[in-house]
Parts: structure tokens; C-alpha cells; sequence
């Protein structure tokens, strides 16, 4: 039996941010794409080494990262959480739109 995925926001403000962008942002729509492929298959993501996972991460509770390629430099961060034998809940942590920034954060 397959499980269940819920995709779900880090928190509000980027729930409002991703809400806010326009039907036909790249953006969204390539978010759009993500958010159903979580779906179909969870862990089709790159996974982010334990050791690489910022701080600010794991003070939020979340203990795996994965990324997603949204284009040339755009980056989106998503976590796994086995809610039960059925279900997992994939939450966006966040995203990047500027290669830059993701190096920031990763320290790369």
C-alpha cells in the first residue's frame, strides 16, 4: 500500500508568500509541479547530508532536508516526517530564487 503524502508550509509567512505570488509566476507554477511530484513520490528530492543541515533547521524540528532544482539557480528545501503507517507529511521549508543565497545558508 502506498502512503498518503500532505504537503504542507514551514510556517505561515511562506504559505502567504507562496499564496501571494500570481497563478502565472514561473515561480509558483514550478513550485505547483513540486508540490505534486511530493506527492506521487516523496523522496525524489537530493538528499542533504546530515551533517550539512543548517542549525536553523533543526531548532525547527526538522532532523532531514532534501532539495529540488526549480531552475537555473532556484532552489527548494523540503523535509519528510513519518506521520504513521500511512501517511507522511512533506513540508517546505523554504526556497531560494538566488543560487547566492542558497550557498549562504549552506555554507558552501
Amino acid at each position: 500500500m502506498q502512503k498518503r503524502v500532505r504537503v504542507v508550509f514551514a510556517n505561515d509567512e511562506l504559505e502567504n508568500e507562496f499564496n501571494n505570488l500570481s497563478d502565472n509566476d514561473i515561480l509558483k507554477k514550478r513550485i505547483n509541479r513540486v508540490i505534486e511530484r511530493l506527492k506521487e513520490k516523496p523522496n525524489f528530492g537530493q538528499p542533504i547530508a546530515k551533517k550539512l543541515i543548517p542549525n536553523r533547521y533543526r531548532e525547527l524540528g526538522f532532523n532531514n532536508a532534501f532539495w529540488v532544482d526549480l531552475g537555473k539557480e532556484e532552489r527548494l528545501i523540503y523535509s519528510l516526517i513519518s506521520e504513521n503507517k500511512e501517511d507522511i507529511i512533506a513540508t517546505i521549508i523554504e526556497w531560494f530564487i538566488r543560487h547566492k543565497d542558497y550557498e549562504r545558508r549552506f555554507r558552501y
